[in-house]
């Protein structure tokens, strides 16, 4: 999808914040209005255009009331800390969403954790997960769930005495304004509450889909992680609380590139024989 835009110098002083550059469609050199760009983003490809009216519309609204993020995450149980994302306003993101994304999964008791064997870690809500309040939902939502289905899963299935259980969640719990890829410092103030969902799920692996979800399970365990070829990281399973995590692409991704479905089957296939072999 393309836009064709005439910027004024506002806009443009927007959209260089931003690190988009724009270029003439008949020429290699930046010009500043009359021009067309594109964005690949997490979900999809946005237009610059609707980054740039999203940035003017942020500009002009008053900005949003933060409030600290709570201490004593590491100590909340699963329903406090269920109320305690739906609430968040630690950081610009609460001022446009819809609803958070907290996760879905295998059913359990009020206020508990379920108890499940998978944890299906993706990156940031998009525009419908946003409306409805769930991940992975839309096209991506059922190719996750023919993916999960191949493997014998679903994401409302309770865990049996043979096994199984997913829960599916982001790193983040808001989605960024057109899809944008998240802020590190918007990571830094979500990856808490994901941090706490891992330890009381107590998952018996995890599948990080997507280059945030990688760096922000497997940053402090990885040596220079940003540097390194997503392709180059799977194929390996690493680390994260002492649960065993298996890389893999986002199905958001997949949709876009058919020809590697194949790679993420492979992926899943590691991590079901790295558990079956741990049993």
């Amino acid at each position: 999808m393309t836009d064709t835009l005439h910027l004024d110098q506002r806009q443009r002083a927007m959209l260089a914040e931003m690190g988009v550059r724009v270029w003439s469609p008949l020429s290699e050199t930046p010009v500043m209005d009359a021009a067309v760009v594109e964005i690949e983003q997490p979900h999809g490809f946005v237009a610059a255009g609707e980054l740039a009216t999203q940035a003017i519309a942020d500009a002009i609204k008053p900005a949003p009331i933060l409030i600290q993020r709570p201490d004593g995450i590491d100590q909340m149980d699963w329903s406090t800390l269920h109320t305690t994302v739906s609430g968040c306003q630690a950081c610009s993101l609460c001022s446009s969403r819809q609803h958070t994304v907290f996760g879905v999964g295998a059913p359990a008791a009020d206020g508990q954790a379920p108890q499940v064997d998978w944890l299906i870690v993706g990156e940031t809500p998009g525009e419908e997960e946003d409306l409805q309040g769930k991940p992975f939902v839309g096209q991506v939502g059922q190719l996750l769930d023919n993916m999960l289905g191949a493997m014998k899963l679903s994401r409302t299935g309770a865990r049996t005495a043979e096994g199984g259980g997913v829960y599916i969640a982001n790193v983040l719990k808001c989605r960024p304004p057109g899809n944008r890829n998240p802020k590190p410092e918007e990571v830094a103030q979500c990856l808490p509450y994901l941090e706490r969902q891992v330890a009381l799920l107590k998952p018996k692996m995890i599948v990080a889909m997507g280059r945030f979800a990688v760096q922000a399970l497997l940053r402090d365990s990885v040596p220079e992680l940003e540097g390194t070829p997503y392709g180059k990281l799977r194929g390996r399973v690493y680390q994260y609380q002492n649960v065993p995590v298996v890389v893999t692409y986002h199905p958001a991704y997949v949709l876009r590139n058919l020809s590697e479905k194949a790679k993420v089957w492979a992926d899943l296939c590691l991590a079901m024989a790295h558990l079956k072999g741990s049993e």
